[in-house]
């Protein structure tokens, strides 16, 4: 147990350091980072603990500071944080863009350690029909994918696409299966993972989509002034927020952390829009559904997580099919068996006291590491950022270890697999909004749905 503990401990500061900073940087979208950077942890053979710490940490640090950009610069941190977007905007006109980010990061912090005990009842309260529930895998993943499809921006197209998405999967994997004796998993994860990055390379290539890419000068951004409005190292974040504000955070982390089927972008808005609409004054209105809103993608990601782990041990949910699949199916190390529904992953490997504790140490970690930064560095690292960091590096940096990730798979066809996929996936995303979620599950629904339809 100590040294469980230790690991968990260790990884947790890994993964809250790198993706505190990786938070800062615009755009960094959290499947396209987090699940690369997870798998690798995974494949290298920490111990369980070590990686749900690693995970845990690195999601809770990243939703702190992907509020920085956000707030103090107008850019979206990442896909969470489009929701905060607007109401960030109308407080930066209002010249306080520093409280926006205080109630943000705030709210997140209190929401994260809400989320990880009320996800571990919930999934509690769900494992006694877990078999049932596992029985009935093919069926529930072709529900969920429909379900995820239609509650994403791109809804009916979302739902059509699923279909010929499916069957790309079911003939690519038939063919690897015939050239390599054995199909493919993490090749076909990190082409849905990378898709858009992949789509924009191409179009890049092409003249006709290379003016779509095309601006006519640099991006220009107006950093808001730094400005302290407390004493001592750091305030306390129960006291940034008054008492309605709260309220209104902490029932929105319990509510969506129960509903971890639903897409976590949705429950954000929905949250916001909730707790907005009953609050009369503008600027409190505001200030509240920023810490709702942050608040709301802390618990989701949380809960999304947790509870398939706990209870099911199949990624059902568009977290877990998502950001956290890694934590479910990552061979040789994970598996989830796709003909009899057994797996070998956290789900088998951590007990439910596991996941409280090392979930609350992760959460301890991520906020003792990217809080005080967030609350008082923010104005210096987000200008040293945006002069200093190439977005292409990230990206460079990302692509090698993609590649190697590939290779050491199903070497060169495994890479053409990913590219294959990334493609289709990335114009399906860019086209008809149909988000990696949607195909993360349509990929689950093509190995585990198509073969129970066939043996009917």
């Amino acid at each position: 147990m100590i040294e469980a503990f230790l690991w968990a401990l260790g990884m947790g500061l890994v993964g809250a350091v790198v993706f505190a900073a990786i938070g800062l940087v615009s755009g960094t979208d959290e499947t396209a980072v987090v699940a690369p950077l997870t798998l690798l942890v995974v494949l290298l053979g920490v111990p369980a603990a070590g990686v749900f710490s690693f995970f845990l940490a690195a999601v809770v640090a990243k939703h702190i500071t992907h509020a920085i950009p956000t707030t103090l610069l107008g850019i979206p941190g990442d896909t969470m944080a489009v929701p905060m977007l607007a109401d960030a905007q109308q407080l930066r006109e209002l010249g306080v863009p520093h409280i926006a980010l205080r109630k943000a990061i705030s709210g997140g912090v209190i929401s994260a350690f809400i989320a990880v005990p009320f996800a571990v009842l919930f999934a509690t309260l769900l494992s006694p029909i877990a078999d049932e529930i596992g029985d009935a895998a093919p069926w529930i993943f072709a529900g969920a994918a429909l379900l995820i499809a239609f509650t994403s921006k791109g809804r009916w197209a979302a739902m059509a696409a699923l279909f010929p998405f499916v069957l790309l999967v079911v003939g690519v994997n038939m063919f690897v299966t015939q050239q390599l004796g054995h199909g493919l998993s993490i090749s076909f994860f990190l082409g849905i993972a990378t898709g858009p990055l992949i789509a924009d390379l191409f179009l890049s290539m092409s003249p006709a989509g290379r003016k779509t890419l095309e601006r006519s000068k640099p991006s220009e951004f107006d950093l808001a002034p730094d400005v302290r409005t407390w004493k001592g190292r750091m305030p306390n974040p129960l006291k940034v927020l008054d008492r309605k504000q709260l309220s209104y955070t902490s029932g929105a982390a319990v509510v969506s952390s129960a509903t971890f089927v639903f897409s976590p972008v949705a429950m954000t808005v929905m949250m916001g829009e909730f707790a907005g609409s009953r609050i009369k004054n503008g600027y409190h209105r505001l200030t509240t559904m920023m810490s709702v809103r942050n608040g709301t993608t802390e618990s989701t990601y949380i809960a999304e997580t947790l509870i398939p782990l706990i209870a099911l041990g199949l990624p059902l949910s568009p977290m877990a099919a998502g950001p956290a699949a890694p934590l479910f199916n990552a061979p040789p190390e994970y598996t989830v068996n796709t003909e009899t529904g057994e797996t070998h992953n956290l789900h088998d490997l951590l007990t439910t006291w596991e996941f409280l504790v090392f979930g609350l140490l992760a959460v301890a970690i991520a906020s003792l590491v990217a809080y005080p930064f967030a609350m008082t560095n923010a104005h210096r690292a987000a200008s040293w950022v945006m002069r200093n960091v190439s977005h292409e590096a990230i990206i460079g940096a990302f692509a090698g270890l993609i590649l190697v990730i590939c290779i050491y798979e199903g070497g060169l066809l495994a890479v053409l697999v990913t590219v294959t996929v990334g493609l289709i996936g990335g114009l399906m995303n860019r086209l008809l909004g149909v988000h990696s979620g949607v195909q993360f599950m349509g990929y689950y629904a093509a190995v585990l749905t198509v073969p129970a339809i066939l043996a009917l």
